[in-house]
């Protein structure tokens, strides 16, 4: 009886102790570091589950967990804290902080570094800097943060491509463009409208949604990028997606709602009453001495005369002179913009997942365009088991822009209407009806009839299996990617109006197929020597396959706009479709040595890399890299030290190469015709070059890093110089051969430049933050040889506003230097050799000459401001480029001061400057009635300077009390600007400053200011 009360009892005591232990209670308290200040977003997890939350923005939180539990507090650059809960209800933490920890990761692509150990330039940024910029396309977070890197936004359509150049451009014909890399594989980033002449472009990294981005690191010296062979002359983009962390699973819901203007307005254009003004004048200048009439006689003379001059004003005036404003008309004001995304992610120690789902769309700030992006994520991480794990990063989108004609299709674009379209010209009828007897086609009709829409289905699929492999520190890794991408375009021209009509409707289809796969095997071994050093080894090997199909059809003679497929054409034109692919072979090695407790590092690179663009004999080049870096501030006689905190001297050379040409380049190949010289036959088409080889760049690169004060202040500074070789050039051929010209490698060219980067964590206290960074860089570009012909000359490519030669920039202007108008005459004089010579009024007589610019912006700058106080906070970034000049395109057109035979060409009004007595200083000519051949000179060659501010954002974070009313775990609005100010240095450049890499200004929709309100919420 007493055994069997015994075991009575322990079983109750035990079930009461096992309840007391289960039971769960609510826990609170405040995270801060070791100075006091509250740590906004430590990580606050029950160890062994996936229990967890964060700290507001006061450093408070609350967790419920049962006695007993174990938490875990957790914050970068701080150690981790663990603590028991017992009978407390508050538990403050003050977690102290980890130099090592304090050290920032950098994701290089095919490994990671901490940022002390780094050898090479790179700049690194995070998602919070890129959440807080909603955009179409995720590398315009970059501009203005990254030292060295140029972005060019030319066009403000919503998905366009932007030109993106780090430290220059390193070759005259191949690509500029920067490698781009995502979780560790290099993808495809060509443009999807390459073949769809007069429409807007596509920028593939468009699918990408910049809410699942992690970081985003810029590689810029051969240390690097050599890694990545002859693809890492130009640069690495690394793009990191989030992955899932250890705790609760937590939901974020992110939402973004505004609108849309031009950055900048543009130059204004004459009013009906002004264009009349001129015309009238032109008869005078033109006619009025050999007609015998008066300047005050040339209305009179024209209304005599209608059947010679046409009766556009005379109409006009009797309508009652109504002006038209095309611009107007056709600008969508305050464009819509809006943005959805929906996230989840958690786990624990032995998976954990990252899923998202997101709704982006953009209108253009022209009638009849935007970009709509549908996107999805799902990463999930698993270990199999001690020694195995699983990883696969996936995401798929769907992007669809209704685009604009711009560039070449400038006759129906309704960008350009503003200065093609006579403002004596109606957009509409009496009856309020779309006009249709318009002189240009009308844009109205055109935006409502025609059709240009781009589609792309992009997939990205990365699957990788890593394994801890029985010897001690060896793991293997293997990596499967597939990036595939389906676009299609349809262009329609209608029936009635536009390019569509003299053949009763057009239409143009195109469908394309880009499937690029990467295969992926290495190992990496970590050997502790001691204490003090170790050193890590890989070696890859990795290959990569492109294939890309292309299909186009077009036709005409359509029974009705509302039937567009090429299946309603009564007139089937043409069909064409061609393959290409290309493929790419590698092997690796990299050794990577830190010794003397990390004082000392040294980085070495390998690759071997065979490319199918090249003939068998020169299709495989070597590429490598060294560096090292000396971490001062780890010397004994710094270690006590309260000032300086980091101090860390580097170097590096290597050699990396450019493969970024044309297929088949080396070969000779042969044209088929259906119909040459009345038959079918074939023909030789090209010369090729057996002997082609890679454009090659070597590069070095020194620099110091500083942090002083606990790294309250930090600052790198830098050198590079980067001598590109083997530039592919066009040599002329003996006529023997049949052929013009050969590409051959021939050219040199180099970049140098000083980078400097500088942050001050200002004020930092618990309810104030002030931050304040910049960076600055100078890029010098200069060609060395260029080809030379027969006799030895160098062989200078010129067009007429540029020559590449050597000692000059690639992109240099060259052209005709302009006099002025000469007052007592009022016609246009040119210096016949550069400015201070003589001058001439025969623009053939003038030699071109070099201008002492280039394109290409020889300083940039970048301006970022944080502060946050009680909960608000205030982000704001600004960008500088100048040295640079920039050519106004179009001229022809909209400064023409002798168009007026025609109907059309509006022109701006600052014709309105025009010589109209002798002794008159004006900036243009006397007007003209008849058309002159056109002239081309530095008269619309202007200084690119310019400054803007990129971003603002003003917002709240609501405190932990609030958002626990409610039931969530973190709330934030915020406002957000984009380009609110520009300022441009030439107060002739009237068009938005930051043109095309090539410096020329174009007819395209110019970069957009916004205001966005955003609301950002965490359950």
């Amino acid at each position: 009886m007493r055994s069997k009360f015994t075991w009575m009892l322990t079983f109750f005591m035990a079930l009461v102790l096992q309840f007391s232990y289960a039971q769960e209670k609510t826990i609170t308290g405040m995270v801060t570091d070791q100075d006091g200040l509250p740590l906004p977003g430590a990580n606050v997890t029950v160890k062994g589950t996936s229990t967890g939350t964060q700290t507001d923005f006061d450093g408070n939180y609350s967790i419920s967990t049962a006695v007993g539990s174990k938490l875990v507090y957790s914050y970068v650059g701080q150690k981790t804290v663990e603590k028991t809960v017992g009978a407390a209800s508050t538990i403050n933490v003050v977690l102290e902080q980890d130099a090592q920890a304090l050290d920032e990761v950098v994701v290089l692509g095919y490994a990671t570094s901490s940022k002390a150990e780094l050898t090479g330039s790179t700049v690194q940024v995070d998602a919070a800097d890129i959440e807080q910029v909603p955009v179409a396309s995720v590398d315009q977070v970059l501009q203005g943060k990254v030292a060295g890197l140029v972005m060019n936004n030319s066009s403000g359509t919503p998905g366009s491509t932007a030109d993106i150049r780090i430290r220059g451009v390193s070759s005259i014909t191949a690509g500029n463009n920067p490698l781009y890399v995502i979780d560790g594989v290099p993808v495809a980033n060509t443009d999807n409208a390459d073949n769809q002449n007069s429409g807007s472009s596509l920028s593939p990294l468009a699918s990408i949604s910049s809410n699942n981005i992690e970081s985003i690191t810029v590689l810029k010296d051969a240390s690097a990028t050599a890694a990545y062979g002859a693809r890492g002359a130009n640069g690495v983009i690394v793009i990191t997606t989030k992955k899932g962390r250890e705790g609760k699973t937590a939901i974020s819901f992110n939402t973004s709602y505004g609108f849309s203007n031009d950055a900048v307005d543009g130059p204004d254009v004459l009013t009906g009453a002004e264009r009349e003004m001129l015309f009238y004048e032109s008869l005078y200048n033109s006619y009025g001495v050999s007609d015998g009439f008066s300047r005050d006689g040339a209305k009179q003379h024209y209304e005599d005369n209608l059947g010679l001059y046409g009766s556009a004003y005379y109409d006009w005036n009797q309508a009652g002179r109504p002006e038209a404003n095309w611009d107007e008309v056709v600008t969508n004001k305050d464009a819509a913009f809006r943005e959805y995304n929906l996230s989840a992610s958690g786990g624990n120690e032995n998976h954990n997942f990252y899923a998202s789902l997101g709704y982006f769309n953009q209108e253009a700030t022209v009638i009849g365009s935007e970009f709509e992006r549908i996107s999805g994520q799902l990463n999930f991480q698993k270990s199999l088991n001690s020694k195995l794990k699983f990883s696969t990063n996936n995401s798929a989108s769907h992007s669809y822009q209704d685009g604009l004609l711009e560039t070449s299709s400038y006759f129906s674009s309704p960008r350009t209407v503003k200065f093609f379209a006579p403002p004596i010209e109606q957009p509409y009828d009496e009856d309020g009806e779309i006009n249709l007897n318009t002189t240009l086609p009308n844009p109205l009709w055109i935006a409502q009839e025609d059709i240009d829409d781009s589609q792309l289905v992009r997939i990205l699929s990365n699957n990788s299996l890593e394994w801890e492999t029985p010897v001690e520190n060896l793991r293997f890794t293997t990596r499967t990617n597939i990036d595939y991408q389906v676009y299609n375009y349809k262009r329609y021209r209608n029936r009635i109006d536009g390019d569509g009509a003299s053949t009763n409707g057009y239409g143009w289809q195109s469908h394309s197929s880009r499937a690029n796969y990467v295969f992926q095997n290495y190992l990496d071994y970590t050997w502790n020597v001691s204490d003090e050093h170790s050193i890590d080894f890989k070696a890859l090997q990795e290959y990569q396959k492109n294939r890309y199909y292309y299909l186009e059809a077009d036709g005409d003679s359509f029974s009705d706009d509302g039937l567009t497929n090429l299946n309603s054409s009564g007139n089937p034109t043409t069909a064409n479709s061609y393959f290409t692919d290309w493929s790419i072979a590698s092997y690796m090695g990299l050794l990577h040595y830190s010794g003397f407790n990390g004082r000392y590092v040294f980085d070495a690179t390998y690759r071997r890399e065979g490319n199918s663009r090249f003939a068998d004999d020169n299709r495989w080049g070597n590429f490598w890299s060294v560096g090292g870096a000396w971490n001062i501030h780890r010397e004994a006689f710094l270690a006590d030290s309260n000032v300086i905190s980091n101090l860390k001297l580097r170097a590096s050379y290597g050699v990396t190469g450019n493969a970024n040409i044309d297929l088949n380049l080396y070969q000779s190949l042969l044209n088929y015709d259906s119909d040459y010289a009345g038959t079918g036959a074939s023909y030789p088409g090209t010369f090729g070059n057996q002997n082609l080889s890679w454009e090659t760049s070597h590069t070095y690169d020194i620099g110091a890093d500083f942090g002083f004060f606990n790294n309250r202040i930090t600052a790198n500074v830098g050198y590079y110089y980067r001598e590109s070789k083997d530039l592919l050039l066009e040599v002329p051929l003996s006529l023997t051969t049949s052929f013009e010209e050969q590409t051959q490698n021939v050219g040199r060219m180099e970049n140098k430049g000083l980078e400097l980067e500088v942050n001050f964590d200002i004020i930092r206290s618990q309810n104030f933050n002030l931050s304040l960074g910049g960076n600055m860089a100078t890029n010098e570009n200069k060609v060395l040889e260029t080809a030379t012909d027969g006799t030895g000359e160098p062989i200078n490519i010129t067009t007429g506003t540029r020559r590449v030669e050597a000692g000059h920039p690639v992109y240099g202007w060259y052209m005709v230097s302009y006099a002025g108008v000469n007052p007592d005459t009022g016609v246009d004089e040119w210096y016949t050799d550069g400015e201070g010579s003589a001058t001439t009024t025969t623009w053939s007589q003038a030699n071109q000459v070099w201008q002492g610019e280039s394109a290409l912006p020889t300083l940039t700058a970048g301006l970022n401001l944080h502060i946050d106080a009680y909960g608000f906070f205030l982000d704001a970034n600004g960008y500088y480029a100048g040295g640079h000049k920039v050519f106004e395109d179009w001229t022809r057109y909209t400064n023409g001061t002798d168009r007026f035979s025609l109907d059309l060409y509006n022109g701006v009004d600052a014709l309105l400057d025009r010589w109209q007595e002798p002794g008159d200083i004006a900036r243009f000519p006397k007007m003209e009635y008849t058309a002159k051949p056109w002239q081309n000179s530095n008269k619309f060659l202007y200084e690119g300077d310019f400054i803007r501010l990129r971003n603002l954002t003003f917002g709240y974070d609501f405190n932990q009390k609030i958002t626990e009313t409610i039931g969530i775990d973190g709330l934030r609005l915020f406002l957000r600007g984009t380009n609110l100010y520009t300022w441009v240095k030439d107060d002739r450049l009237k068009y938005d400053p930051e043109t095309a890499a090539d410096g020329f200004t174009s007819l395209t929709t110019p970069p957009v200011k916004s205001f966005i309100f955003g609301l950002n919420v965490k359950f």
